[in-house]
């Protein structure tokens, strides 16, 4: 099946702000008929390519059998992450970049690649803001969650701030 996922994160006060992702889901199913789901979640001290990363996770987490993805993000560290391999390079220095250093959100790289698995993924970077309308819509869900009441923190646990 042929899905498409668009992404967008977003995050108050980076690096320790709230923060909270939009992930729509479409696909056309054999009559035609177009399907959508939308998901959204708000986070407490977060950063902005956390929740990037979520988005995507989220997308691909919630697909049931093998799928052909075209997956649509602003951001560019997730997509260079996969289109220009630094991915495979940080694995291959055991989750070090650049001068040895360790690389940021491992454990949420490491679910997406476990989420990315059974699919084929192909990740086109849009410039946000920029009127693309899935990416506009990702944004309005990911800073109504940023900004909601009902966040999850470190743990898991839903918070009323």
């Amino acid at each position: 099946m042929d899905v498409k996922i668009y992404t967008d994160g977003a995050a108050r006060g980076n690096p320790d702000g709230s923060g909270g992702y939009g992930t729509v889901i479409q696909f056309i199913d054999g009559k035609g008929t177009l399907h959508e789901r939308e998901f959204s979640q708000g986070y407490n001290k977060t950063t902005n390519n956390r929740m990037e990363l979520m988005a995507a996770i989220v997308g691909l987490e919630a697909l049931i059998k093998p799928c052909n993805v075209e997956l649509y993000s602003d951001s560019q560290y997730l997509v260079k992450a996969f289109n220009e391999g630094w991915i495979w390079g940080w694995i291959k220095k055991g989750w070090k970049r650049g001068k040895n250093e360790p690389v940021k959100n491992r454990d949420l790289w490491e679910r997406l690649l476990k989420a990315k698995e059974p699919h084929t993924v192909t990740f086109h970077w849009v410039k946000g803001h920029a009127g693309h309308p899935m990416n506009e819509r990702c944004d309005m869900l990911a800073t109504t969650a940023a900004d909601g009441d009902n966040k999850i923190d470190d743990e898991g646990v839903i918070t009323n701030e």
